[in-house]
């Protein structure tokens, strides 16, 4: 606080206002700059508390803004959308597909294995057949000499 002074020149200012004020007005001098001093700060702490209010509210402000933002493009709600939508197609594909089909017998109980989500029913289940490809031997080479 007393960067700019030295005890010596505070010593030396007080003896000069003891000088010219006098000994009975000095403490009342004393006093009233005092409560000059104790405004100063409580006008500069409001200042202070004003401005970190007015950044705390800007702050505050800009994240909001970033929320309903990322609520307007939030990617994981596309995507379940999506999701939800291909979905209702496969099972509307299947659908159709299911009334467009000749009925068959139905497979014995302990068989049927369900497909999951996103999974297509495999409705063939024979083995395919081995296919047989013929080997042709390898030409020799003949000399004509």
């Amino acid at each position: 606080m007393f960067d700019l002074f030295s005890w010596q020149h505070i010593l030396i200012l007080l003896v000069v206002m003891l000088v010219v004020v006098g000994p009975k007005d000095l403490p009342r001098l004393m006093h009233m700059a005092g409560k000059w001093v104790a405004k100063a700060r409580n006008m500069a702490n409001e200042f202070r508390r004003s401005f970190d209010e007015m950044a705390r509210q800007a702050e505050l402000d800009e994240l909001r803004k970033e929320i309903e933002d990322l609520k307007k493009n939030n990617p994981i709600t596309d995507v379940a959308y999506t999701i939800s939508e291909v979905g209702a197609v496969m099972s509307a594909t299947a659908s159709l597909e299911a009334e467009h089909t000749p009925q068959e017998a139905p497979a014995p109980a302990e068989a049927t294995i369900e497909p999951r989500s996103g999974e297509l029913a495999v409705t063939d289940t024979a083995a395919p057949e081995p296919v047989t490809v013929p080997v042709k031997e390898p030409v020799k080479e003949t000399s004509a000499s």
